[in-house]
């Protein structure tokens, strides 16, 4: 396949809400495709056989993904490691790494016709931001600048399979992916168990409302990726 969306399809930019302004009318020659999920999900390995796929058949592939923009993601890993920022303030400068990136590297790469697959998106920071309290109409307007994704998958993977899986990759437990800054359970193992149910829920509940389709992680690497991977070729031969 060529890297061409079909002259049937409306390749002008669309955004979560309004928008950027100067940006309104853009047409995008590539496609937008998003993988959400938790840690050790599998996102990472989904994304490599995909990516492996997609410049197999001919596609140019560009990588996106959370603190990833060469102005913020140091400051931020920083300020996780230190504690240093409110709620309200982490999501503002997570807000800051996906705009730099959209305006920087996704959007000239959409409109020069790549492929762009990010590893997580804005979905992840409303849904974290919005289990710690903030308000989900605030949330929806701080992102409002972001551009709709063609597709995004969400992994969905029982959280007492997800603790395993975090132990053979990382042999601990993150504080922050644990939720215990919300102080849910004083047992870290307990405290993850119960924040990923909630987060889990999150998605849940934007899953209409942002068109998130649901792909069951729990199934072995090479089952899930053939989900995704016919999706995207069903959406790219429209």
């Amino acid at each position: 396949m060529t890297l061409k969306k079909s002259i049937e399809k409306d390749n002008k930019i669309k955004f979560i809400d309004s928008g950027i302004k100067y940006l309104q009318g853009v047409e995008l020659k590539g496609s937008f495709i998003v993988i959400e999920g938790p840690d050790a999900s599998g996102r990472s390995t989904q994304i490599e056989k995909i990516t492996t796929k997609l410049e197999a058949d001919g596609h140019a592939v560009i990588n996106a993904g959370i603190r990833r923009s060469d102005l913020i993601s140091k400051g931020i890993i920083e300020a996780k490691r230190n504690f240093v920022l409110g709620k309200r303030t982490m999501a503002l400068y997570y807000a800051a790494d996906f705009a730099d990136q959209l305006e920087k590297k996704i959007i000239p790469a959409l409109k020069a016709g790549f492929i762009v697959i990010s590893d997580r998106y804005i979905y992840t920071l409303i849904a974290r931001s919005s289990v710690r309290g903030i308000n989900k109409n605030w949330l929806h307007s701080l992102f409002s600048f972001a551009i709709k994704p063609d597709l995004v998958f969400y992994l969905d993977v029982d959280s007492y399979n997800l603790i395993h899986r975090v132990f053979q990759k990382n042999n601990s437990l993150d504080y922050y992916e644990s939720g215990l800054d919300l102080g849910i359970s004083n047992d870290i193992f307990d405290s993850f168990i119960k924040y990923q149910y909630i987060l889990k829920k999150e998605f849940e509940k934007m899953r209409s409302t942002y068109g998130l389709i649901n792909i069951d992680g729990n199934k072995n690497i090479e089952e899930i990726y053939q989900q995704i991977q016919l999706k995207i070729d069903n959406f790219l031969d429209l």
